[in-house]
């Protein structure tokens, strides 16, 4: 189970710094010319914040995996993951739009290494939790 954590931890630092590319490929300069200066500088903000997120639960994964595995605030720790982790699971089947992936070859394949991702993050830290 520790080595999971290992890796989770490893692929979650990993995906927080992918973030920092999000504003040139997704275009943000034109694409959000149009909306206010808040929501502008809300989808920056969130953005940050969202990868520091992501940043320091991999660093817990990874610099913390015995304690999460086998303490019982480890345990409710990895039980919210897992909730967390799970709902991002059903964004990605159900409120994200197949218009943006289906018939696109890239899109495709992003969209199921992703919910590939979002199940054995899901998994691994139910698992932890619940053993």
């Amino acid at each position: 189970m520790k080595i999971h954590f290992k890796i989770i931890g490893s692929l979650l630092m990993f995906l927080s710094f992918i973030h920092i590319f999000f504003p040139k490929y997704f275009n943000w300069k034109k694409e959000l010319n149009s909306v206010s200066l808040i929501n502008r500088q809300m989808m920056k903000v969130h953005t940050f914040f969202i990868a520091l997120v992501v940043f320091l639960i991999g660093l817990l994964c990874l610099t913390s995996a015995t304690d999460l595995i086998h303490t019982k605030l480890g345990k409710t720790i990895t039980f919210g993951l897992g909730i967390f982790w799970g709902i991002r699971l059903f964004f990605q089947l159900f409120i994200y739009s197949s218009k943006l992936w289906k018939g696109k070859k890239f899109e495709t394949s992003i969209h199921i290494l992703f919910l590939l991702f979002w199940v054995y993050l899901s998994v691994v830290f139910f698992w932890a939790t619940f053993n």
